[in-house]
């Protein structure tokens, strides 16, 4: 006896699930500028290393005899491969099997990557194109029966935030629990023009009184300003590349250290240039991405989240070969003033950076929170003072390099004053309780009122604090631990990153990223 014919069986119920929609559907797909489910994943593992699970389920068709017709494949592809050598999850949408609506999928296969990311305690990718909500309205008149709204697997959705690096790309429109799904990571991605994520499309919110275009609903350009999806791209292979490189930094899980990197760039090396990128005069701004771009290992930073909460860059790099969170000020929006916007990015790194066990380097140029009717009602001093708790709550090792200002309260979320206060200075620095040109009006107004000539007064209060601002007259208090040389910066960066090294620990952090 031998199976052979089964064999042969398996293999036809294989290939009809390699033809997903159906040729005129993949054609369609295709026609649009996308890449069909099965060239994103082998774009994004490496050659070879894709082990489906799965495949074979789907909607059967048989004859009168019950033989086997066709298969239409479910349309979620999921299953284990490589990136860098490193085994993943990959779980991704179908477009061409009714557009990625979830009436169309099996909702246990969903489920199942998730859980299989969370208990094998590797990456998980996700590839959205589609709604994978609750599916159409024409469900409700096949089954006779509406229901409860309910997600499943949301419960291992939410543990993964807390244990594997999570990726989500939205590579066509996005919407509902696909949308919830995308945002639910700790690094997405919106393709520009081509993906759009909202809550319900066009049809549903033209019955709010909105006639609009998916794009104008929820493009990129807007999620990606907003702050609900971290980086905007231009092509699908350039979000396939920023995921491989996401994770390069990553550690599988938390259960594990991230991993350090090449080490070919001298951790000795000085950069003549730093010592004259920060103006002497203090109302002119510089930027701060070519200091990190100079002091990170060369080519290493990888931003994210560039077009949100602009007052603060975030990102990743590698410091003689180890990977660290990277913050720092950008003092071309609101000359680096902490926004609710940049309050709320503050606190979604820190907790990245927390959860996978990735030391902190913070560039400091913070003149406070922004100030302002505007500001105000944006509740920026409880967003901020959430951020401050989250630089509170942070057991990573950290790092702060002052680069100019750091005032009030929101200067003083360069770091947790109650630790180790590992930082540095440049000559550059400048700090207070708030800055001297906005507080001299304050602390001396009757002064000032009574002067015979106030301009001149107020020229001379000036002189005389301008004598004490100087950063040398803290260090003189040891209240700055070290001033350098901004040269020097890459070096005792690099000595701190292999002194943390040792010090990270492995393992479930007392909090971890929410959504």
């Amino acid at each position: 006896m031998s199976w052979e014919a089964d064999v042969a069986e398996l293999r036809r119920r294989q290939e009809m699930a390699l033809k997903m929609g159906g040729e005129d559907k993949v054609l369609k797909q295709t026609s649009r500028g996308k890449l069909t489910v099965r060239d994103r994943i082998a774009r994004l593992v490496d050659a070879d290393s894709f082990r489906e699970v799965g495949g074979l389920s789907g909607k059967a068709t048989y004859d009168e005899n019950g033989n086997l017709i066709e298969v239409m494949p479910a349309n979620t592809v999921m299953g284990r491969g490589k990136v860098e050598g490193r085994t993943i999850m990959v779980q991704g949408d179908d477009f061409t099997v009714r557009g990625g609506a979830s009436d169309a999928a099996i909702a246990g296969k969903q489920a199942y990557a998730e859980q299989m990311a969370l208990e094998l305690r590797i990456p998980l990718v996700r590839l959205i194109d589609g709604t994978g909500g609750g599916g159409s309205v024409k469900m409700l008149e096949k089954d006779g029966r509406t229901y409860l709204p309910r997600n499943p697997g949301w419960d291992l959705v939410v543990a993964n935030m807390g244990t594997v690096p999570v990726v989500a790309l939205g590579l066509g429109p996005v919407a509902g629990l696909g949308a919830a799904r995308l945002v639910t990571s700790h690094y997405s991605v919106m393709v520009k023009e081509l993906s759009q994520v909202f809550v319900a499309g066009p049809p549903v919110a033209r019955h709010v009184g909105e006639d609009v275009t998916k794009e104008e609903l929820g493009g990129s350009w807007m999620h990606t300003r907003n702050g609900s999806v971290d980086d905007e791209v231009a092509t699908e292979d350039q979000a396939i590349a920023n995921a491989r490189r996401f994770l390069s930094y990553l550690p599988p899980s938390v259960h594990e250290l991230p991993p350090r990197g090449p080490t070919t760039d001298d951790p000795d090396r000085r950069d003549d240039a730093l010592l004259s990128i920060v103006p002497r005069d203090r109302r002119k701004v510089y930027k701060m991405r070519k200091i990190v771009d100079s002091v990170v290992d060369a080519g290493s930073f990888m931003e994210i989240g560039k077009y949100n909460g602009r007052p603060l860059i975030t990102g990743l790099a590698r410091l003689d070969g180890w990977p660290v969170a990277v913050l720092a000020s950008d003092p071309y929006f609101y000359g680096g003033g902490w926004t609710a916007d940049a309050s709320h990015k503050a606190i979604r790194f820190i907790d990245m950076a927390e959860t996978f066990h990735l030391p902190v380097v913070h560039f400091v140029d913070n003149p406070g929170f922004a100030v302002g009717v505007a500001h105000e009602q944006a509740a920026t001093i409880r967003h901020g003072s959430r951020a401050l708790a989250a630089v509170y709550q942070a057991t990573v090792p950290w790092c702060s390099v002052v680069i100019r200002k750091a005032f009030g309260v929101a200067g003083s979320a360069h770091a947790n004053h109650e630790r180790l206060r590992y930082r540095y200075a440049w000559p550059s620095g400048d700090w207070g309780s708030l800055p001297i040109e906005g507080g001299i009006e304050a602390a001396y107004t009757q002064e000032l009122r009574e002067a015979e000539d106030p301009e001149a007064m107020l020229a001379d209060i000036l002189e005389r604090l301008n004598r004490v601002r100087s950063p040398f007259r803290t260090a003189e208090a040891f209240l700055i631990e070290d001033i350098i040389d901004p040269r020097d910066t890459r070096p005792l960066l690099c000595e701190f990153a292999n002194l943390a090294a040792p010090l990270r620990t492995a393992g479930r952090a007392l909090f971890h990223m929410r959504p």
